[in-house]
């Protein structure tokens, strides 16, 4: 795992992050993104004919064991984010009506502000690199 991760949070740190992050989706303050930059998530979107109601439903079954780790954003000028990854586990059916279990990796940023907080979805694809579940 990279010296970058961090894992050290306790069952209930997490617990109250995933939180912030679900109450975010629950109050429809909340984006995935899809720009050219994330063309593995709207390749899974568009696999699984993930509606966004479907969407939201997964984003809002992930629970704390479901989590990996946290890291800075590297990204200039956003250093000071931490994003969140958890990569739960879910059974989708492809395009063909296929049954698939897939592991959706997932990385969240919170944005607070003065008018509430905010979620980002980085991250919405098909695992593609090892990951590790402290909680699980």
């Amino acid at each position: 795992m990279s010296r970058y991760y961090n894992q050290q949070y306790t069952r209930q740190e997490i617990l109250e992050i995933l939180q912030r992050i679900q109450d975010c989706i629950r109050d429809n303050q909340y984006t995935v993104a899809k720009n050219r930059n994330r063309k593995e998530n709207i390749a899974l979107i568009r696999e699984y004919n993930i509606t966004s109601e479907k969407l939201r439903c997964i984003l809002l079954h992930i629970e704390t064991e479901d989590f990996c780790h946290s890291l800075q954003n590297t990204n200039v000028g956003y250093e000071y984010e931490t994003l969140y990854v958890f990569c739960p586990q879910i059974t989708l059916f492809d395009l063909d009506g296929e049954e698939k279990f897939v592991d959706i990796y997932t990385k969240f940023n919170i944005i607070d502000s003065d008018s509430g907080g905010w979620v980002v979805v980085i991250s919405f694809h098909e695992r593609n690199k090892p990951i590790d579940y402290p909680f699980g």
